[in-house]
């Protein structure tokens, strides 16, 4: 477009650097357009990862939370159970005293009529 170096003119240069931001201003808005593309898609991105991470979290939830009660409801049922049989330890243990002092008393009294 321009011609050899000693032919140019002011008035060359000036159209050469207007050409030249022309150009600029193309390819810069040609990027910046670009540039918001790749923003709104992050923006739906981001978007739907928040969407399925709070649909995950309610489905979670919704399991979990019929497991929680019947851990708790066990819970107590083992505390029930532990204390009964910590009760019937309690009265085995001392019924077998019982009896052995009844056993004892027998062999004694079994030995004193001789």
């Amino acid at each position: 477009m321009l011609a050899q170096k000693g032919d140019l003119t002011k008035e060359d240069l000036k159209n050469f650097k207007t050409e030249i931001v022309h150009q600029f201003h193309v390819i810069s808005e040609d990027v910046i357009a670009q540039v918001k593309q790749v923003a709104e898609g992050v923006a739906n991105v981001n978007e739907r990862i928040d969407k399925t991470h709070q649909e995950l979290k309610e489905e979670i939830n919704s399991k979990t939370q019929p497991i929680a009660q019947a851990v708790t409801f066990l819970d107590g049922k083992v505390t029930a159970l532990g204390r009964k049989v910590d009760r019937i330890h309690q009265d085995l243990k001392t019924e077998i005293q019982e009896t052995r002092q009844e056993v004892l008393a027998a062999v004694k009294f079994s030995y004193s009529k001789k």
